[in-house]
C-alpha cells in the first residue's frame, strides 16, 4: 500500500505539482482568504494529479522503451488499472471542488480549459511545432480562473509572467529526454530547435519574465 501510494506521488510529477498548487495558494490570497485560497489549491491539487498521471499513462510504452525505470508505472510500483480509475476519480473531485468552491461555475470551465490543454498536450501536441501552446493556455488559465471567479481580469503583466515563465520551463524540461525523444519521433519545437537554442530561448523567456514583472 506505502509504495502504491509513492507510485501515485510520483507519478503525479510530483515537484511540478507542488509548485503549481503553491503558486495557486498565493495568487488566491490576491482575491480570497486563506481559507478560500486553500479551497482553490485542494481543486488545483487534483487537476495536476490528473495531468501528470495522464501524462505517465499515455508515456508508458515509450518511457518503457526509453529504459524510464524511474517511473513508478514502468518500475512497476502502479498499475495502469488503478491510474485509470486514479485519474476518473481526480478529475470528478477536482471539478467537484472546483463548482462548490470559490472558483464558481466560471472558474472552473477556465480551470478545466487548463486541464484539458495539457492533457492534449500530453495525447498530441508534444510530437508537435505546437508544444509550447498548451503550457501558454493551461498556465494561463490559473490567473484567469482566480480572477474571474472573483469578478475581476487580472492584469496584463500577471497572465504575460506566467507565459512567458511556463514556456521557459517547457523548453528546459524537455532537455534531459531531449534524445531519447527525437529516437522515438517525438518532435515537439524544442527537439526540432535542439539544446543549444533551447536552452537560449528558456533564458530569454526567462528574463523577459523577470523585466515583465520588474515593469508591472
Amino acid at each position: 500500500m506505502k509504495s502504491t501510494f509513492i507510485g501515485l506521488l510520483k507519478a503525479s510529477h510530483f515537484g511540478p505539482t507542488v509548485l503549481v498548487v503553491s503558486i495557486s495558494f498565493f495568487l488566491s490570497l490576491s482575491n480570497f482568504s486563506a481559507v478560500k485560497s486553500f479551497e482553490i489549491a485542494c481543486a488545483i491539487l487534483f487537476g495536476q494529479f490528473v495531468v501528470g498521471w495522464s501524462n505517465d499513462l499515455i508515456d508508458f510504452s515509450a518511457d518503457q522503451a526509453a529504459g524510464r525505470n524511474k517511473k513508478p508505472l514502468v518500475a512497476g510500483l502502479i498499475s495502469k488499472d488503478l491510474l485509470k480509475k486514479s485519474i476518473l476519480i481526480a478529475s470528478l473531485v477536482a471539478l467537484t471542488l472546483s463548482i462548490i468552491g470559490p472558483l464558481g461555475i466560471q472558474g472552473s470551465i477556465i480551470h478545466f480549459l487548463g486541464i484539458l490543454s495539457a492533457t492534449t498536450y500530453n495525447v498530441k501536441l508534444k510530437q508537435t511545432i505546437l508544444s509550447p501552446l498548451p503550457y501558454i493556455v493551461s498556465f494561463g488559465a490559473m490567473p484567469w480562473a482566480v480572477y474571474r471567479a472573483a469578478g475581476n481580469n487580472p492584469p496584463l503583466w500577471l497572465y504575460l509572467g506566467f507565459a512567458l515563465f511556463a514556456v521557459a520551463f517547457h523548453f528546459l524540461n524537455v532537455l534531459k529526454d531531449l534524445d531519447a525523444d527525437l529516437l522515438q519521433g517525438i518532435r515537439g519545437l524544442p527537439q526540432r530547435l535542439g539544446k543549444r537554442w533551447s536552452i537560449s530561448i528558456a533564458i530569454a523567456l526567462g528574463i523577459g519574465g523577470v523585466i515583465d514583472i520588474a515593469l508591472r
